[in-house]
């Protein structure tokens, strides 16, 4: 008796940040690639569906919020909205840094990034294990502190809608909850950033990636 087939994995998922301007493009050539699509409309964004089961989830950087795009279509209201001019603060922060910046039309106004280091968790046990728990508690609070200051002084330099927190979310999170930038913590915030050690480049890209389209394509099952 022949063996059972084995079950087909996950599908394969991967996400695309893609500007209003060039959305058009996006879909023509994902139309080409997968044999032409259908558009669905729906309350989680604007979903595209493949003729080889192929979906791509089509979702505008921000809210309409009563500043819906132009256009004749979804397709090119979406690409409108993307394209609005709204400015936004990007927290992005890890063990290992932060990138803080401004930004408006995928553009940097203002930032700043820096380096500082918390320790990661260790498998030893006793009294060591304790003491290195109490350093690390001192150096994530002191990174907190450092990155909530320093956000604070490059947010003054320029106004904006919505807050883009990335990095680690819990560290996030904890520098928004800081006393220095209560005034930001107020704001709505947009899509969580899965960002790398945020170095200047990655701190730029994030710019784009926060006033783009966000696509995540999902392949069909195996």
């Amino acid at each position: 008796m022949p063996a059972p087939a084995a079950a087909n994995g996950p599908p394969s998922v991967r996400t695309a940040f893609v500007p209003g301007a060039r959305l058009a493009g996006w879909a023509d050539r994902f139309g080409a690639s997968h044999g032409g699509y259908t558009l669905q409309d729906n309350d989680d964004g604007l979903r595209l569906v493949a003729a080889d089961g192929t979906g791509a989830l089509l979702q505008a950087p921000w809210p309409a919020d009563g500043r819906p795009g132009r256009g004749s279509g979804p397709l090119e209201r979406l690409a409108a909205l993307a394209s609005q001019p709204r400015p936004l603060g990007l927290l992005l922060v890890r063990r290992g840094g932060y990138g803080i910046g401004v930004a408006s039309e995928g553009v940097l106004l203002a930032s700043k990034a820096g380096t500082r280091y918390v320790q990661s968790r260790t498998a030893a046990g006793g009294q060591s294990q304790q003491r290195f728990a109490r350093r690390r508690s001192n150096q994530a609070d002191a990174l907190v502190s450092a990155v909530a200051q320093q956000a604070a002084e490059v947010f003054c330099a320029a106004t904006f809608e919505y807050v883009v927190p990335g990095g680690d979310r819990t560290l996030a999170d904890l520098v928004l909850e800081e006393p220095a930038l209560r005034d930001y913590a107020r704001l709505p915030r947009l899509a969580y950033l899965d960002v790398a050690e945020p170095r200047a480049a990655v701190l730029k890209k994030a710019a784009a990636d926060a006033c783009s389209v966000r696509i995540t394509v999902t392949d069909p099952p195996g």
